[in-house]
Protein backbone atom coordinates (compact mmCIF):
# COMPACT_ATOMS: atom_id res chain seq x y z
CA UNK A 1 0.00 0.00 0.00
CA UNK A 2 1.23 3.47 -0.89
CA UNK A 3 1.10 6.27 1.67
CA UNK A 4 1.26 10.04 1.40
CA UNK A 5 2.51 11.90 4.47
CA UNK A 6 1.82 15.30 5.97
CA UNK A 7 4.48 16.05 8.55
CA UNK A 8 5.53 18.73 11.02
CA UNK A 9 9.14 19.34 12.01
CA UNK A 10 10.67 21.64 14.60
CA UNK A 11 13.84 23.68 14.24
CA UNK A 12 16.69 22.90 16.61
CA UNK A 13 17.98 26.47 16.28
CA UNK A 14 14.60 28.11 16.91
CA UNK A 15 12.22 25.79 18.79
CA UNK A 16 9.34 28.17 18.04
CA UNK A 17 9.77 27.60 14.31
CA UNK A 18 7.85 24.69 12.79
CA UNK A 19 7.52 23.57 9.20
CA UNK A 20 4.65 21.59 7.70
CA UNK A 21 5.17 19.61 4.52
CA UNK A 22 3.99 16.80 2.26
CA UNK A 23 5.99 13.82 1.01
CA UNK A 24 5.77 10.26 -0.20
CA UNK A 25 9.03 9.29 1.51
CA UNK A 26 9.09 10.60 5.07
CA UNK A 27 12.54 9.36 6.08
CA UNK A 28 14.19 10.79 2.98
CA UNK A 29 12.37 14.12 3.25
CA UNK A 30 13.35 14.71 6.89
CA UNK A 31 16.94 13.83 5.95
CA UNK A 32 16.80 16.41 3.14
CA UNK A 33 15.68 19.06 5.63
CA UNK A 34 18.56 18.15 7.95
CA UNK A 35 21.06 18.23 5.06
CA UNK A 36 19.98 21.77 4.11
CA UNK A 37 18.59 20.66 0.74
CA UNK A 38 15.22 22.37 1.25
CA UNK A 39 15.54 26.13 0.66
CA UNK A 40 12.66 27.02 3.00
CA UNK A 41 14.25 25.29 5.97
CA UNK A 42 17.96 25.53 5.17
CA UNK A 43 19.97 27.07 7.97
CA UNK A 44 17.44 26.35 10.70
CA UNK A 45 18.34 22.71 11.39
CA UNK A 46 18.78 20.29 12.90
CA UNK A 47 15.14 19.30 12.50
CA UNK A 48 13.08 17.04 14.73
CA UNK A 49 10.01 15.24 13.46
CA UNK A 50 7.05 16.21 15.63
CA UNK A 51 4.22 14.42 13.85
CA UNK A 52 3.44 12.57 10.65
CA UNK A 53 0.02 11.66 9.32
CA UNK A 54 -0.33 8.96 6.67
CA UNK A 55 -3.03 9.03 4.00
CA UNK A 56 -3.84 6.50 1.31
CA UNK A 57 -5.27 9.20 -0.96
CA UNK A 58 -2.99 11.98 -2.21
CA UNK A 59 -5.74 14.63 -2.57
CA UNK A 60 -6.73 14.17 1.08
CA UNK A 61 -3.11 14.50 2.21
CA UNK A 62 -2.63 17.67 0.17
CA UNK A 63 -5.87 19.13 1.54
CA UNK A 64 -4.73 18.40 5.11
CA UNK A 65 -1.35 20.03 4.44
CA UNK A 66 -3.12 23.12 3.07
CA UNK A 67 -5.34 23.23 6.16
CA UNK A 68 -2.37 22.94 8.56
CA UNK A 69 -0.70 25.86 6.78
CA UNK A 70 -3.79 28.06 7.25
CA UNK A 71 -4.34 30.24 10.31
CA UNK A 72 -6.86 27.93 11.93
CA UNK A 73 -4.77 24.90 10.95
CA UNK A 74 -1.67 26.35 12.64
CA UNK A 75 -3.73 26.92 15.79
CA UNK A 76 -5.06 23.36 15.61
CA UNK A 77 -1.55 21.93 15.21
CA UNK A 78 -0.17 24.06 18.03
CA UNK A 79 -2.83 22.74 20.42
CA UNK A 80 -2.94 19.10 19.30
CA UNK A 81 0.51 18.07 18.04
Amino acid sequence: MRFFYVYRIQSGKDPNYHYTGFTENLTQRVAEHNQGKVPTTAGRGPWTLLSAHAFTEKPKALAFETYLKSGSGRDFARHHF
